[in-house]
């Protein structure tokens, strides 16, 4: 029997990735790929996988897929229930899937979202180099839909759980370093207006986190002024002209044509991959 994972169902969403396809930009490619890299890494170790091997992202869970020939597997990201036939089975460890057996992701108590990783990782044809899901560009595997069929590459090393602890859950404020520019210099105290508290909104995606707060106000001189379009980056703050930040994400615009007032730590891009919507948010800038 052929190695390979059915889905059977998806939840919200649940999309193939790996961690992407970067240096792409000069064709207006973004880089894409696992918004949350270390759950992804973590669970591609606990397989025995490469960590870059291709897995399923799965938001806010309902994913449940069956096993066509006897593979490991493993759930990481926030805290969240995973069962086997329906008997629980825990995330943030491997577990052995006879032929046959189904595997199911619960909705998470915190966070967005849950990474599932099988030896041998998900065999897609890659485009540009990645097996990422770029729901920007729509390049790579389309969304998982039940039926689909996900075929497996061989299993390339030992499960190796050693250095694992399961995530604790994500807290309902975060505090993220940034580092001001390029555009700071448009807005009136930059630091200080971006340290107000922020809440994420239910229009955050792969694209960009979007926040509500109090809108940013650009300098007099910068009133009304606009801006040629210039590149940007992952975790870049891009404010338009309603003054709302938005923090791109993996799948973000290479480009943009308002003013970047700052640049997220790369650190800090796993914990934003999982602030719900209603999360706080505080900027503050990196020393």
């Amino acid at each position: 029997m052929s190695r390979a994972l059915e889905v059977v169902a998806t939840g919200p969403l649940a999309l193939v990735q790996d961690l992407g396809r970067p240096g792409h930009a000069h064709l207006g490619v973004p880089p894409s790929g696992a918004l949350d890299v270390p759950a992804l890494r973590l669970a591609n170790r606990l397989v025995g996988n490469p960590e870059g091997a291709a897995g399923i992202e799965s938001l806010l869970g309902g994913l449940t897929v069956t096993a066509r020939a006897s593979c490991t597997v493993a759930v990481t990201g926030p805290p969240v229930a995973v069962a086997v036939d329906g008997r629980p089975a825990g995330s943030h460890v491997p577990v052995h899937l006879a032929a046959g057996q189904a595997l199911s992701i619960g909705r998470p108590d915190t966070g967005l979202r849950c990474y599932l990783a099988v030896s041998g990782g998900i065999d897609a044809e890659p485009e540009l180099g990645s097996r990422s899901r770029d729901v920007l560009s729509e390049i790579g595997p389309p969304p998982l839909e039940p039926g689909a069929v996900l075929p497996l590459g061989a299993p390339a090393g030992i499960p190796d759980g050693a250095d694992t602890v399961t995530a604790p859950p994500n807290p309902p404020e975060l505090v993220v370093p940034v580092v001001l520019g390029p555009r700071d210099d448009w807005f009136g105290d930059a630091a200080h207006q971006l340290s107000v508290p922020w809440t994420v909104t239910s229009e955050s995606n792969r694209v960009g986190l979007r926040v509500d707060g109090p809108a940013l106000r650009r300098t007099d001189a910068r009133e009304g002024e606009e801006l040629p379009s210039e590149g940007v980056i992952t975790g870049a703050i891009q404010v338009p002209p309603n003054g709302l930040p938005v923090v791109f994400l993996a799948d973000h615009p290479t480009t943009g044509g308002y003013p970047v007032i700052a640049v997220v730590v790369p650190r800090a891009l796993p914990a934003l991959a999982q602030a719900r919507p209603g999360t706080t948010i505080r900027f503050r800038p990196y020393a």
